[in-house]
C-alpha cells in the first residue's frame, strides 16, 4: 500500500492592512521622478498656478500628490464632482488625482482653475496623459490647460524600482536580501503597481509556508503571475 503524501501545513496569514507610506521621507527619488519631486518640494514657488503631473499607472503620481496635499493643506476634489467643491474652496489649494481616469467635467474644471487663479492659490492635477491628449472640447479650458506647467513622470528605472520594492517590504516589516530585490527588478513589469502586487503575494506566501522570502520563492511567484495565476495559490 502506497503511503499517502502529506503536504506541510500552511499558516493562513491575517490581513493586517499593511499601509503604504506616503510621506516625503518614504519617497524614493531617481532620475525618473526627480523633476516632479523637486516641483512638489518647491511649492508654493511654482512656475504656474496649475501644475499637471503626468505619467503611467503605477509611476508614483499618487504618492507625490499625497505629499503635496499634506504640505499645502490642499482640498482633495472629486474629478466627477468638481463644481460642488468650488464654493467651499476659498483660498485653499486644490488637488485632483487621476483627473483623466474618466470623462472630464470640463465646465467644472474650467471654473475651478479660474477660482484658484483668482484666489492666488494653486491646483495640482495628476493624470496618465498630457492635457493635449485629454480630448478637451471647451476652448477656454484648453487655453487654461496650455498655460499649466506639465511635468512628466517616467516608468521607474532600476534604482527607483529597487528602492520601492525594498520600501514595500519594510512597510510590512519584512527583511529581504538585496539579491532577491535585484532579481525582482530584472523580472517584473516596470511599474510600481506591479511591484506592490508582487510584494503582497510574496509576503502572503511566505507567511503561509512559514519560510523566508528567497530567490527561489520570488522566481516561483513571478512565474505564476506571468502565467496569469497571480490571484491563485502557488
Amino acid at each position: 500500500m502506497t503511503a499517502q503524501r502529506t503536504d506541510p501545513p500552511r499558516q493562513l496569514p491575517l490581513d493586517l492592512g499593511h499601509g503604504t507610506g506616503y510621506s516625503r521621507d518614504e519617497l524614493v527619488v531617481s532620475g525618473t521622478n526627480h523633476q516632479a519631486a523637486a516641483l512638489v518640494d518647491r511649492w508654493p514657488d511654482w512656475p504656474s498656478p496649475v501644475v499637471v503631473l503626468a505619467g503611467p499607472a503605477g509611476s508614483g503620481k499618487t504618492h507625490l500628490a499625497s505629499i503635496w496635499r499634506a504640505r499645502a493643506n490642499a482640498l482633495a476634489v472629486d474629478a466627477r464632482r468638481i463644481g460642488g467643491s468650488i464654493a467651499n474652496l476659498g483660498a485653499r489649494p486644490a488637488l485632483i488625482d487621476d483627473v483623466d481616469a474618466g470623462a472630464i467635467d470640463e465646465q467644472g474644471l474650467f471654473h475651478l482653475i479660474n477660482a484658484v487663479r483668482g484666489a492666488g492659490s494653486t491646483l495640482l492635477l495628476t493624470a496618465r496623459r498630457f492635457p493635449l491628449a485629454w480630448g478637451v472640447s471647451l476652448p477656454d479650458l484648453a487655453s487654461r490647460l496650455k498655460a499649466a506647467a506639465t511635468v512628466e513622470i517616467h516608468e521607474p528605472d532600476d534604482l527607483l524600482l529597487a528602492g520601492v520594492i525594498t520600501k514595500l517590504f519594510a512597510d510590512r516589516q519584512v527583511e529581504v536580501e538585496p539579491h532577491v530585490v535585484q532579481y525582482l527588478v530584472r523580472r517584473i513589469e516596470r511599474s510600481l503597481a506591479t511591484a506592490m502586487r508582487v510584494v503582497e503575494r510574496l509576503d502572503r506566501t511566505a507567511l503561509e509556508r512559514k519560510m523566508p522570502i528567497t530567490r527561489a520563492l520570488a522566481a516561483e511567484t513571478v512565474s505564476a503571475m506571468d502565467e496569469g495565476q497571480g490571484e491563485f495559490e502557488i
